[in-house]
């Protein structure tokens, strides 16, 4: 992408562990416009992540915020919540969500550099470390990945490698940018960032994570309500007590709960794995799920085989995809999944309209991906081999009424 490697201006360094460098760090990032984002933290021992470490940059400056020596962060999450600024990120899930957690809210604009890769043909989803060498042209050394950050003082490599994280991402965002208004996508580019950021940000209980649980499809209906129920209750029991989820009980025993709790709570007493303190509550929880009305029970959901011809057409329409996206310098992976194609191929035997969740309900894909599918599955198209020796061997052809060719 670069024509020649980039090399990176030599920006002063701050470490910020004191209230008031946090002063003069926000006085700095409020005049700026552009901001790069990135969070290290360790998520192995509590309900949420623990923040570590805050990197950000601007185009005169990188700063490292420790979060442990300021008494609050406030003022700098409130620069991000302001929509004239832009915050960059890479593959900024955690980012989010940290923002979240930590503010109340996300990112008011946020532009994340791996979705902006994708639509412009790179890799999805591609590392930093491989963004920033075929943007830039610069390699990256990510020897820090499994630090433990909560240690101090940080080790010289470690706040090197903070350091770039975010040394790179405005340099990044300008040549993405550019690449998405030369492609005319920066709009695609703004819908991907708000509709990512609104996914990370979702409230957890309207996914039915429960249904999560490896063997809950076997269960019947009484048997997914005591499953929810003791679901919900590790999970309150995890977030007062800031643990994993699964360090309270693993999922195995939540499964064995549901099946035995079913029938009688009292049959709960021979089961391991149950915290001896917790037991009365389990089984609070479990006679609970079963006063639940039959009508009321979570439904089950059905896994139907498909048709054979289910499985040919949605393989046609990844070759016919993974075609397009070539032509159209898009990462293919961002459009959808197999399975989303399964489901175009669906909606279209039943003749009815598309599920909600399919990504080409509405935006971008809707406009420039999915009438060239549709017009393959409704016969309007012929797909052949045109060229096998160049980048794009297929070609599409009009079929006529009559089902012949046009010449």
């Amino acid at each position: 992408m670069p024509r020649r490697p980039y090399k990176p201006p030599s920006l002063p360094e701050r470490m910020v562990d004191t209230d008031s460098a946090l002063a003069e760090c926000v006085e700095h990032l409020s005049a700026h416009r552009l901001l790069g984002f990135d969070t290290e933290f360790v998520g192995e021992d509590t309900f949420r992540p623990e923040l570590c470490l805050i990197q950000v940059s601007t185009p005169e400056r990188l700063y490292l915020i420790d979060p442990y020596e300021i008494s609050s962060l406030a003022p700098f999450w409130a620069l991000l919540h302001d929509s004239a600024r832009t915050v960059i990120a890479h593959a900024g899930r955690e980012e989010v969500r940290m923002c979240r957690f930590q503010s109340g809210a996300p990112p008011a604009n946020l532009f994340d550099t791996q979705i902006a890769a994708g639509l412009i043909g790179l890799t999805y989803p591609i590392s930093y470390a491989g963004l920033v060498q075929i943007a830039l042209g610069s390699r990256l050394n990510k020897g820090d990945t499994l630090s433990d950050w909560r240690r101090r003082p940080l080790s010289p490599s470690q706040v090197r490698y903070a350091y770039d994280d975010v040394r790179y991402l405005i340099p990044a965002y300008e040549r993405l940018s550019a690449k998405l208004e030369r492609y005319t996508r920066t709009d695609w580019a703004n819908e991907e960032f708000a509709s990512f950021v609104k996914w990370q940000s979702a409230d957890d209980t309207a996914v039915e994570r429960w249904r999560k649980v490896k063997g809950s499809g076997a269960l019947n209906r009484r048997e997914l309500a005591v499953l929810r129920a003791v679901y919900d209750w590790r999970l309150g029991v995890a977030e007062r007590q800031d643990r994993p989820a699964r360090s309270v009980m693993r999922d195995d025993v939540l499964l064995e709960v549901a099946k035995r709790g079913a029938r009688t709570p009292d049959d709960l007493a021979s089961l391991r794995g149950i915290p001896p303190r917790e037991f009365e509550n389990v089984q609070r929880a479990v006679r609970e799920a079963n006063r639940i009305p039959a009508a009321e029970l979570p439904e089950k959901i059905e896994t139907e085989q498909d048709p054979p011809q289910v499985g040919v057409l949605g393989s046609l329409l990844t070759v016919v995809l993974n075609d397009v996206c070539d032509r159209l310098k898009l990462a293919q992976s961002l459009v959808c999944s197999q399975q989303d194609l399964k489901d175009l191929v669906r909606s279209k035997q039943a003749g009815g309209k598309l599920p909600a969740d399919s990504p080409f309900h509405d935006g971008w894909r809707k406009e420039a991906i999915l009438p060239h599918l549709e017009r393959i599955l409704d016969g309007g198209l012929a797909v052949r081999v045109n060229n096998p020796k160049t980048t794009a061997p297929l070609e599409y052809v009009e079929v006529v009424e009559n089902g012949e060719q046009p010449e």
